[in-house]
């Protein structure tokens, strides 16, 4: 699972009403595909639209910054079209995290338990095989952009030893001990510039946050929605309260 983060965690003076995670999930099977569904995918806006191959795609720099000689417009088309063509990869699974800052308690760890629920959906989805190809009962890990590498780690440990869910009606009141066994090793940090998943991660949230808080810009380009796009590959089970299957919290 390749995860990319949008917007600030904090809740305090922050910025951002939202933090959102976005999760892109493929076999190690089909992996080798989809590198090189990527790989033509910046081939095609090289032609298309002379986005240089080995510029990072990172979505709030193509928006609110100017890292390429590119219109600004041409520099969203570009997006735009790297949402439609991952929303054409069926081997590739997308689950996502949205907390909602307003009204959360002062001691409320909005990162923590943002990405707590991502590696919960992500043990769901290794146990239940609930993503392209079933693949029951697998083991995964999880590469993000290199950011705080020593949180994750800490979270990914403890939830392997404490996790407790809130039980279900069947069980009745209270909450169950159930350690992660599918999440193997430590969350993997990788500088995204060098990885084109992580990069793809990053448009996901980057358009999921644009949902829920579009900035002016967006809003005028009517390119809010454009998360929508990516219906054909949105883990939807991963919630039963969305018809997308996005979280929020």
């Amino acid at each position: 699972m390749y995860v990319d983060e949008s917007g600030d965690s904090g809740l305090v003076n922050s910025p951002t009403e939202y933090f959102v995670l976005s999760g892109l999930v493929v076999h190690e099977s089909r992996w080798r595909d989809f590198l090189a569904a990527l790989i033509a995918l910046r081939r095609k806006l090289r032609a298309n639209y002379g986005l240089p191959v080995r510029t990072e795609i990172h979505a709030a720099h193509f928006i609110n910054k100017k890292p390429i000689d590119l219109p600004r417009n041409t520099r969203l088309a570009t997006l735009r079209v790297t949402i439609d063509e991952l929303a054409k990869l069926d081997y590739v699974s997308i689950t996502n995290i949205v907390t909602k800052k307003a009204g959360k308690a002062a001691d409320y760890d909005v990162f923590l338990r943002a990405w707590q629920t991502l590696f919960q959906r992500f043990e769901n989805t290794l146990t239940a095989g609930n993503f392209p190809g079933g693949h029951r009962d697998d083991y995964g890990i999880v590469i993000t952009d290199a950011t705080s590498g020593k949180k994750l780690s800490q979270l990914v440990r403890k939830m392997a030893v404490i996790n407790y869910i809130p039980n279900n009606a069947w069980f009745g009141a209270g909450s169950r001990n159930l350690p992660i066994t599918r999440v193997i090793e430590d969350p993997y940090g990788k500088d995204s510039a060098h990885t084109l998943p992580v990069q793809m991660a990053d448009v996901a949230a980057y358009f999921l946050h644009q949902k829920y808080k579009p900035s002016a810009y967006i809003k005028r380009q009517h390119a809010e929605m454009y998360f929508d796009r990516l219906q054909p590959v949105l883990n939807r089970v991963a919630s039963r309260n969305n018809a997308l299957g996005i979280v929020e919290l």
